[in-house]
């Protein structure tokens, strides 16, 4: 674990990170209270990875197909 801020990383970072988080607890070896702060940096990885994904999909969601369903270019995504 890290003490890099989770808003700073990439979809990458925060999934790798939160698979050592989960690979800990699963393992049931911390202590109640490192198991605890654990689970909430496990937390805030999740929804980082979340938002990440979230953001792909809209850029994805926001390309314009032509007649044929082709690509044909990109439409602004608001708030992106």
């Amino acid at each position: 674990m890290t003490d890099r801020s989770v808003d700073e990383m990439s979809f990458e970072e925060a999934m790798a990170e939160l698979e050592q988080v989960l690979g800990q607890l699963e393992r049931g070896d911390v202590a109640l209270d490192d198991s605890i702060k654990l689970y909430e940096r496990g937390a805030l990885l999740k929804k980082r990875c979340e938002t990440k994904l979230k953001e792909a999909e809209e850029k994805v969601a926001a390309i314009t197909l032509d007649g044929d369903g082709n690509p044909a270019g990109l439409k602004p995504v608001d708030g992106l």
